[in-house]
């Protein structure tokens, strides 16, 4: 587990994945801004987060290292991705963030490849933000506690991913539900620890898929929309 002081107070800087400087990025601050309940930053993610599941196609597209401002631009991206953008809109914000590297076991996407279960690698790096809101807040507990708004437990099936469960505080990856219908800690194989920078967690580790598989299949997978 990353340990650094550094490392663990997160960032406000731009970089090649949140370049929330961006034209198009600076766009979707200033509509949530106009959107937002209030001028306090976390009512302006909230309208944030709302805009870009509007305005971004779920898909299941694999390259991580796509900048935020071209995935918001074509108007789809992996849940991975879209996080990306509400990370670049939070530090556009003063809003420092950083992410959790985790290995997720491959048995949790079962649900979405059925068919092709098999060929998934055992473990899947998922990068999870936190945002310095009261403290620093999950992805999941941006906007109120596990089970916030209520629903069923995220289930990876359908048009719900999970960057619409945290939405939605559904996603529980440290077992702090206790064991309830949110809590996803069973799938968690390893813990990195924290990194300042999206970036940097895939620099430290690599992405899930190797840069030629992932040159063949992404224009591929990325037509694919969750539903």
């Amino acid at each position: 587990m990353r340990t650094d002081t550094a490392i663990e107070a997160g960032s406000l800087e731009a970089t090649a994945i949140l370049d929330y400087r961006a034209p198009v990025m600076r766009g979707i601050t200033e509509r949530a801004q106009v959107s937002a309940t209030s001028g306090d930053p976390a009512a302006v993610l909230e309208a944030a987060h709302a805009l870009i599941r509007t305005q971004t196609r779920a898909v299941y597209a694999l390259s991580e290292r796509t900048p935020a401002s071209r995935t918001l631009a074509r108007g789809y991206g992996s849940c991975s991705q879209r996080l990306a953008i509400l990370e670049g809109v939070a530090r556009s914000l003063g809003v420092a963030t950083r992410v959790r590297a985790l290995h997720v076991d491959r048995t949790f996407w079962y649900p979405r490849f059925p068919r092709v279960a098999f060929v998934l690698p055992k473990r899947i790096l998922l990068v999870w933000p936190e945002f310095a809101i009261n403290g620093w807040s999950a992805a999941s507990e941006l906007f109120g506690s596990i089970g916030c708004r209520g629903g069923g437990a995220f289930t990876n099936r359908g048009a719900e991913t999970l960057f619409e469960a945290a939405g939605r505080c559904a996603v529980d990856w440290d077992g702090r539900s206790g064991g309830g219908e949110f809590d996803l800690s069973r799938y968690v194989r390893a813990d990195f620890g924290y990194f300042a920078h999206r970036d940097d967690a895939f620099d430290a580790l690599g992405e899930t898929m190797g840069s030629p598989a992932r040159w063949v299949i992404d224009p591929i997978m990325r037509r694919i929309a969750a539903e």
